[in-house]
């Protein structure tokens, strides 16, 4: 079966300091059959791809003059390996330690939380906790955490606008050459 593409273009969304995840998620779930996303981003989408690469899809990215990327992505029939990372990820309710870091990242713009949180695991020791405190929440650096090994768990503060996650640093960490 060919696949046709649903074009998504989400550089204006980006330009504007916004998140673009929502509307390329309900894309995604727009398709049908044989259908697959053709999307265009100002950076290349690296987190995305792990997103979707779970939801049952492969990915053909190629850069575009000026830095910007289009990214091919296509039904590859294989079952989804997750459909919430968020809730797979969240572990038992076993107590873990008070965090060693503490980062807030609600003045950043998309994607520095989420590069600023992953660097900043790359020099904690398996089992210490990140709290990171950020203004949406991260649906982006679950498969990246899920990906190196850690655990997560988060939610909303009572103010409803602050999104907090603890990070655990898993067993593995740090290990690739």
């Amino acid at each position: 079966m060919q696949t046709t593409f649903v074009d998504v273009d989400v550089r204006p969304i980006l330009r504007a300091g916004g998140e673009p995840f929502e509307k390329i998620m309900e894309a995604v779930n727009a398709l049908g059959p044989g259908q697959g996303l053709r999307l265009f981003a100002t950076f290349k989408p690296t987190p995305l791809l792990h997103v979707l690469d779970s939801k049952g899809f492969t990915h053909e990215a190629k850069e575009l003059d000026g830095g910007e990327w289009e990214v091919l992505f296509s039904p590859s029939g294989a079952p989804s390996k997750n459909e919430n990372p968020a809730s797979a990820a969240a572990g038992p309710d076993s107590p873990w330690p008070e965090p060693m870091t503490h980062l807030d990242n609600r003045d950043l713009d998309p994607p520095e939380p989420l590069v600023r949180i992953l660097a900043t695991t790359e020099s904690m020791q398996p089992g210490e906790v990140l709290s990171a405190l950020l203004c949406r929440e991260p649906l982006f650096l679950f498969p990246e955490l899920a990906k190196r090994g850690h655990s997560w768990r988060g939610g909303f503060e009572p103010d409803g606008k602050t999104y907090k996650v603890l990070v655990r640093i898993g067993e593995h960490s740090g290990s690739a050459a």
